[in-house]
């Protein structure tokens, strides 16, 4: 068979609820529009675990951060999990990878065969929480609201940077891979940190939302008291009672984010121009890896399953799929069989190593009963939480917490936990059974701890005496570069041009 080539383009932190089917009108993003109006758009979709590497690990495998180890954004993703890169490589692929996605780890790699740049987070265990000491903060990388009052314009910054690189290299494979030295199919993954906070951006983009009516939150601040168990573990960790948030720093911090939305469209329009440009045909998958509450009910940034953290974008353009809306809930875990399915892997050898499946028949009409399952066992949890989307229900549990049961047709906004409410009993009853059927807490919470444990221990001796860090460094075979003395230049020049003309 022919295998299609396949472009996935990832970003991070991009609430969900900002794309109700495709971008909502009102944001400036021409690229991403014309992209969804090709696409199989899933409006419920949700990621596995809502931070960084968890949700990552778990996009790539398959598999929830309980079967990963993958708990926290400290947590080694080891290198004998399959993922996406491995199922594709397998089946004869070029696989690549530019730009972030946070492994940690000795393993840069996870199926990848070629990667194009490091990555913008650390790889080591420094990072680990620690369920030992239950209200802990450590100042140096946990995040506070520093995003928020610091918000405003930049024409530089460390995030910028970094996604200006990984544009540039992805549009750069894209031309190499045109010239055609490689008959293989690629499957190239183009990862960006952006809108991520800090909410910082570029002039030309934070000018797009001068005026703009989505600038405050729908559900306003509520007092601390007010909030439930986790969402109170979420603004201690952020550290809020160290600053003082104004409506100003509200509105500032949420245009920054849209005009981020706006340059990473532009990004991504150059990358899917050179594809056009280059008569490159391919299956385009766009994702977040987990979304951002954006002063929803007070809070910011991620870890919760409010919906603003945990709904996320995800668009596939494919010629097997049409177009148009899909509204049953679905998850990154969803991804790595679905790209399999498309790309022709045969199901029954990526069933064994996922916890997902695959979206090509729901997209073509079909149906889908099993509940979307979600978990977070890393910074403001004092023990694991897990949840079920089923149907328009959403339900959360916790050893430490109440239950929560959401009717979200009723209730977008998840104000009215509805688990203590007579009537509603029986479905309570249900997705409890459900979940206690797929979770064990008392032992998800024993791993847990023993890999937070197990990792304080290694990164404070690897980081006495010599240190030797497993940071991403890419190769550059320099003596392989543009014109060197071994390589005929007429030879070069005709290889190295596209289209190579008469």
């Amino acid at each position: 068979m022919t295998r299609p080539n396949i472009l996935i383009l990832m970003v991070d932190q991009l609430n969900g609820t900002l794309f109700p089917d495709g971008p909502a009108d009102w944001l400036h993003a021409p690229n991403l529009k014309r992209l969804a109006a090709r696409s199989t758009r899933f409006a419920n979709a949700y990621t596995a675990s809502p931070l960084c590497a968890p949700g990552r690990a778990s996009f790539m495998s398959g598999q929830l951060p309980s079967r990963t180890g993958v708990y926290d954004n400290a947590a080694e993703f080891r290198s004998d999990i399959p993922t996406y890169a491995h199922h594709l490589r397998r089946a004869g692929y070029y696989t690549c990878l530019s730009g972030k996605m946070h492994f940690v780890g000795p393993d840069q790699l996870h199926g990848f065969e070629e990667r194009l740049t490091t990555d913008i987070y650390p790889a080591d265990f420094g990072w680990t929480p620690d369920y030992r000491k239950p209200g802990e903060r450590i100042d140096w990388w946990y995040h506070n609201m520093g995003s928020v009052t610091g918000a405003g314009v930049a024409e530089i910054s460390n995030q910028m940077e970094y996604d200006d690189e990984v544009a540039y290299n992805a549009t750069a494979k894209l031309y190499d891979l045109a010239r055609g030295k490689d008959d293989r199919p690629w499957a190239l993954t183009v990862s960006f940190t952006h809108p991520h906070d800090p909410y910082v951006a570029r002039r030309k983009f934070w000018d797009l939302y001068e005026g703009c009516d989505h600038l405050l939150p729908e559900v306003p601040a509520m007092d601390y008291a007010d909030h439930d168990a986790h969402s109170r573990r979420i603004f201690d960790a952020n550290d809020w009672r160290s600053f003082d948030i104004s409506q100003e720093d509200i509105r500032r911090s949420r245009r920054a984010y849209f005009a981020n939305i706006s340059y990473l469209d532009d990004k991504i329009g150059e990358i899917l121009q050179v594809l056009e440009d280059t008569r490159q045909e391919a299956i385009v998958l766009f994702v977040s890896d987990h979304g951002d509450m954006l002063g929803e009910r007070g809070l910011w940034f991620k870890m919760s399953f409010f919906e603003g953290s945990a709904r996320v974008p995800l668009m596939i353009a494919a010629p097997d799929l049409p177009a148009g809306r899909i509204d049953e809930p679905v998850s990154t875990l969803d991804v790595t069989p679905t790209l399999g399915d498309l790309a022709g892997v045969p199901m029954e050898e990526l069933a064994p190593w996922t916890d997902g499946e695959s979206l090509v028949e729901l997209a073509q009409g079909g149906a889908r009963s099993s509940p979307v399952a979600m978990e977070y066992a890393a910074e403001a949890s004092y023990a694991p939480l897990v949840s079920l989307r089923y149907g328009k229900w959403k339900y959360n549990r916790c050893a430490l917490d109440p239950d929560q049961l959401f009717d979200l047709e009723a209730d977008p906004q998840e104000q009215t936990n509805l688990a203590e409410v007579p009537e509603h009993a029986g479905t309570l009853q249900t997705l409890r059974a459900k979940s206690e059927a797929r979770w064990d807490l008392a032992q998800f919470d024993a791993d847990v701890r023993a890999s937070q444990a197990r990792r304080w221990v290694v990164y404070e001796a690897l980081r006495q005496g010599g240190y030797y860090p497993w940071d991403y460094q890419p190769l550059q075979r320099a003596s392989e570069r543009y014109m060197r003395n071994h390589m005929d230049l007429n030879e070069v020049e005709e290889r190295q041009r596209f289209p190579r003309g008469d």
